[in-house]
């Protein structure tokens, strides 16, 4: 794009120049570092393609198109015989959209009837890459003798091959010490790579699957970043299915993807109407996220992202509500967890006092609703030890304990409602929500505080009112 074009408002900025020595760079993606350099740019490729084709699509005709960006002929003829970009996605659609875009219904000089003749052999091998079809007549012969078509036969090609290739993993896996026969790290490693472009072709689920699930004898991680973003990236867009096993070992090798799951998960929750607690624990559920976390290295991670997006928030009660119900839903997953292979809590609140943690999580349908206030009380009287130890001198460690409280807001639902019948004694339900809702002030400022408020609010609902203006005390 010449000068003149980037300064034309009517047309957006679109790199060509850049995108064509990529194209040049990788040529057709014959070696393994050209492979990997077109895997980690396939995303932004895809997007520029598309973009580059609303842009010309609005353009009078191809003769405009190429005077507006006479590098596009270049640029589309070298991409369509890379592999890589035309097995991804909707690369390959994209591509034919343009080079539709570029062919002209009335061809004027030998120029044009040229450029359509090159447009159709482009177009000619696109739809023959889509369809799994050979040009050889030796293959196609054979291919008929055996009873297939064309896309038949390479559709059980890849079957097979996907087959081949898992049972040979899985058979490494199982022999991982006869140094002989096992596949070394930088086949997996390569076998990854070439998986990115069509990671969304169901017949390569059963390879992302054992990929996933494979490690080797290396300490290292061998599949390529490439590989686990891409895998991730499909399976939150919904694009792929896998089982809980496979999405789980990659969030445990993988941190970026853990970390982007999470964070697509609040996204996902803030930009959509949910009218129920129930919805919301449909969505959180869905992510895998809660069942996941069993895992103690997964939950620590996922509660510091939640804890930091709290405190981003300023402590917004729709955070906190998120906060409590994945919380819940761990607790589900934990107590369903085979008790063999389940860990104990501290691997998960390792550093927080055992015994609030124990009774913090006892769910309230495990009592009998009789036992509830001594629950509740017995809480507060921990938690009322542990604040007024003089350990416990900074705002950090405060907010910790607090923290940990919070994420299990079913006992402080049952505290208001308790205080609210005057069915306990107030004393020590007092100080836990006031501890709750004021845990920077000092014991006695905290109590007169909740008092009043709970004075003011005595008709209302706690969780609608109390609770949402409280939060502001302690950020």
């Amino acid at each position: 794009m010449d000068c003149g074009m980037a300064q034309d408002t009517t047309v957006p900025k679109l790199n060509l120049e850049y995108w064509l020595d990529k194209a040049i760079e990788w040529g057709q993606a014959t070696t393994l570092e050209s492979q990997k350099d077109v895997c980690l740019h396939l995303p932004q490729l895809q997007e520029f393609l598309h973009q580059l084709y609303e842009t010309i699509k609005l353009l009078q005709g191809p003769t405009v198109a190429i005077q507006k960006f006479p590098l596009i002929g270049q640029l589309l003829g070298r991409l369509c015989w890379n592999p890589f970009v035309i097995g991804y996605d909707e690369s390959q659609k994209t591509l034919m959209w343009c080079l539709c875009c570029l062919y002209s219904s009335e061809p004027q000089n030998a120029v044009e009837l040229k450029a359509n003749s090159w447009i159709r052999s482009l177009l000619c091998h696109l739809l023959s890459s889509s369809k799994w079809e050979s040009n050889e007549a030796e293959t196609s012969t054979f291919i008929s003798a055996l009873g297939y078509t064309s896309a038949d036969y390479y559709c059980h090609l890849v079957k097979n091959m996907v087959v081949s290739l898992v049972t040979e993993l899985r058979e490494n896996q199982f022999n991982g010490l006869n140094i002989q026969e096992s596949i070394s790290a930088s086949r997996v490693n390569a076998v990854s790579i070439f998986c990115v472009p069509v990671i969304t072709l169901p017949d390569l689920t059963p390879l992302l699957e054992t990929l996933l699930l494979y490690h080797g004898g290396s300490s290292k991680e061998i599949l390529s970043s490439e590989f686990l973003e891409a895998v991730n990236e499909a399976f939150l867009k919904k694009k792929i299915s896998l089982p809980e096993s496979a999405v789980f070992s990659l969030w445990l090798r993988h941190l970026p993807s853990l970390e982007k799951a999470t964070l697509h998960l609040l996204d996902q929750l803030f930009s959509i109407q949910l009218s129920s607690l129930e919805e919301v624990a449909h969505v959180i559920k869905d992510s895998l996220l809660p069942q996941a976390a069993s895992h103690p290295a997964i939950f620590r991670i996922v509660n510091e992202i939640f804890k930091n997006a709290l405190m981003e928030t300023d402590g917004t009660s729709e955070v906190m509500t998120v906060i409590q119900v994945f919380t819940q839903l761990f607790l589900q997953a934990h107590q369903n967890e085979n008790k063999q292979a389940k860990f104990p809590l501290k691997a998960y609140f390792p550093y927080h006092h055992q015994p609030l943690v124990r009774g913090l999580v006892r769910r309230p349908f495990e009592l009998p609703t009789t036992y509830w206030c001594q629950h509740v009380k017995h809480i507060s009287h921990m938690l009322k030890a542990l604040v007024e130890d003089t350990n416990v001198s900074s705002l950090t460690d405060l907010f910790e304990i607090w923290f940990l409280v919070a994420c299990f807001g079913e006992w402080l639902d049952i505290a208001a409602e308790q205080l609210l019948k005057a069915a306990v004694e107030p004393d020590p339900v007092l100080w836990l929500l006031a501890f709750y809702y004021c845990p920077k002030n000092e014991n006695q400022q905290r109590t007169q505080t909740v008092v009043r408020l709970f004075q003011k609010d005595s008709h209302t609902s706690c969780k609608a009112s109390v609770l949402v203006r409280c939060l502001e005390f302690f950020f």
